[in-house]
């Protein structure tokens, strides 16, 4: 069965590239020239990857993604942009953005990183078990909550994406390079510190009410999901 892909961008020459590229690589190819419309279709189609613009009238590409998310939908999304800003990059991943491309850009780079995004999904639902436990800290995939010590809290979907990495990996000392390259699919060492602020983010909600660290710092390489140091 093809993929299928929604493409979001009231650029009519970027969107015919787009459609008949990704159509050229066996994709199933669906439109829309605003961000209205492609809510519209987003509440009437279940696509496995959608493409994004960012700057939209009315309805921008964060606000789009922001209300994907909202609705609950775990769709990978790829947010193409003309804005080359660490601010706005890790404005959209925050937003729930999986993967982030900037205009002009090379046709070769946006298939890979179609690849990529299908691939880590792909890879997500072959997975037998619903639900994932480490100590006292239980990850559900059906519902995408975290449950620590009887407490159940919500997760953005990078958040999910990363306590999922690490609970694939108990004990096992991950490399940020790993990691960036698992979560985001490419290296954002160097521009900014997204992973550092997302670590920190699983943190407050893992161990709010006592609960003591799971994700360890490795200094110098990386982080480990262990519940002691040592």
């Amino acid at each position: 069965m093809r993929s299928q892909i929604l493409v979001i961008d009231d650029d009519e020459k970027i969107t015919s590239l787009l459609r008949r590229s990704l159509a050229f690589e066996g994709y199933e190819v669906i439109t829309a020239p605003n961000g209205l419309e492609g809510l519209k279709l987003m509440m009437n189609t279940d696509p496995d990857l959608l493409i994004l613009d960012v700057m939209m009238p009315h309805v921008d590409g964060w606000e789009v993604a922001k209300r994907v998310r909202e609705g609950g939908s775990s769709v990978p999304i790829l947010m193409l942009t003309a804005k080359d800003e660490v601010r706005d990059r890790v404005k959209g991943l925050d937003i729930g953005a999986d993967d982030y491309l900037v205009k002009p850009f090379a046709l070769e780079e946006l298939l890979a990183r179609v690849r990529a995004l299908l691939r880590r999904k792909s890879d997500k639902m072959e997975g037998s078990a619903n639900r994932l436990v480490y100590e006292d800290l239980a990850l559900d995939l059906d519902s995408r909550e975290a449950i620590r010590a009887g407490r159940s809290f919500e997760l953005t979907s990078k958040e999910f994406d990363l306590l999922y990495l690490f609970m694939q990996n108990p004990r096992r000392v991950l490399t940020r390079e790993t990691i960036m390259e698992k979560i985001w699919g490419y290296d954002f060492s160097g521009e900014s510190n997204v992973l550092e602020v997302y670590i920190a983010m699983l943190r407050q909600k893992t161990e709010e009410g006592g609960g003591k660290r799971l994700i360890q710092t490795v200094r110098g390489t990386g982080y480990v999901l262990k519940g002691e140091v040592g």
